[in-house]
């Protein structure tokens, strides 16, 4: 039995999608959430101002604070990974590279981030044009954009909804979602990015790339995919997008070619 620690940022959002895409890949995988503390003196990040969410986020990502969580695991994982994206990018690729180095040296297993996870699928299906369905602030859309560019990755068009918090995100229906991928994707996006680990996208992985025949690479399905095949066991399962695609089923317009 493999087990996957995921470092997460705020309780009772997300982690049921992670469980149900967990359980549609291999129902014996074991799923265990250790939660990373927000700054002294943030209750509600529905309150902070845009520049303030972005302050905060990034002291969210330190790795000190990561590897304190970890910390907490009920059991060792074999695999671990900063399941946020937010604060898995500001700090760049470097950052991003620095957070992931610390936790795999503090638990002495592999370590990536969800972030980190974008640009290994990225680079695993030979996708350099990408588009943005961002749930955030435009400039912290623009960082994210920056992020991908340090890993020769190219933005053709982004869209932010500006949402107010994570909490509030986990609370989005179906048509939300859609209707945000759908106004982000772009002639020119060999695929498009959903960046938020709060959203419930696994029931719509088969969906959004039916709908756009491209890629959609969502936030929780290219976290759970990067640590799986860190460990060397990425299963391929039919209907839950690209990244999972037995061989031969990749959409259309799915690769570099295309």
């Amino acid at each position: 039995m493999t087990r996957i620690g995921l470092l997460y940022p705020t309780r009772d959002c997300g982690e049921d999608d992670f469980a149900e895409l967990c359980r549609r890949l291999d129902p014996g995988l074991a799923l265990d959430f250790a939660y990373v503390e927000w700054g002294a003196g943030i209750t509600r990040v529905d309150d902070l101002d845009a520049e303030e969410q972005e302050a905060a986020v990034r002291e969210l990502g330190a790795p000190e604070g990561l590897t304190k969580a970890a910390d907490e695991f009920a059991t060792a994982p074999d695999v671990v990974s900063w399941a946020c994206s937010s604060c898995s990018f500001t700090r760049g690729l470097d950052g991003a590279l620095e957070q992931a180095g610390t936790l795999a040296s503090h638990l002495g297993v592999p370590a990536s981030s969800t972030s980190l996870a974008y640009l290994t699928a990225l680079d695993r299906l030979e996708i350099t044009r990408v588009a943005l369905a961002s749930v955030y602030h435009p400039d912290l859309t623009a960082a994210f954009s920056r992020f991908l560019a340090e890993a020769g990755v190219t933005t053709v068009h982004a869209v932010s909804a500006d949402a107010a918090s994570d909490r509030a995100l986990a609370a989005w229906d179906t048509r939300q979602i859609t209707d945000l991928v759908a106004a982000a994707d772009h002639g020119e996006a060999q695929a498009v990015l959903v960046p938020e680990t709060a959203l419930h996208t696994t029931p719509l992985l088969a969906e959004l790339e039916e709908r756009l025949r491209k890629p959609v690479l969502t936030a929780t399905a290219v976290t759970l995919w990067d640590v799986l095949d860190r460990t060397g066991m990425a299963p391929e399962r039919a209907g839950l997008g690209t990244l999972f695609a037995p061989a031969g089923q990749l959409p259309t317009g799915g690769s570099s070619a295309s």
